[in-house]
């Protein structure tokens, strides 16, 4: 089982980034998943989540507003789009699939399988 993210990268602020998660070796359809991130030298922090048909979805409030989580089942892929980037918002991003428990799930010891992470750098 193996979750690829992609799609990180240097952004000024006020920029746009979408991130990819891509799950392979297992169907992770009937799952919610989630993203996370860390900051150099903090601990990682939920950011959204999203139920297994996608209409459900939750967000820390720091991001509420300017990311926008989705996924589509048919290519086992959830993604994240991050809008109006802020310096604070650099940080590693994860995905992560969450195999018991409803999507508002906010702590990392709740989720289950993890990708690799793919970093987000956003410039002042």
């Amino acid at each position: 089982v193996q979750l690829q993210a992609s799609g990180g990268g240097l952004v000024q602020a006020g920029g746009s980034l979408r991130l990819s998660c891509t799950a392979s070796g297992r169907t992770f359809s009937s799952y919610a998943m989630g993203w996370f991130r860390q900051a150099p030298g903090k601990e990682r922090e939920f950011v959204a989540s999203i139920n297994w048909s996608g209409i459900g979805t939750y967000y820390t409030d720091s991001v509420k507003g300017r990311f926008t989580i989705s996924r589509d089942n048919a290519k086992n892929t959830v993604y994240l789009q991050m809008n109006n980037l802020k310096p604070e918002d650099t940080a590693v991003y994860y995905c992560a699939v969450l195999q018991v428990g409803t999507y508002y799930r906010t702590r990392v010891q709740d989720y289950d399988y993890w990708g690799q992470g793919t970093l987000v750098t956003v410039s002042s």
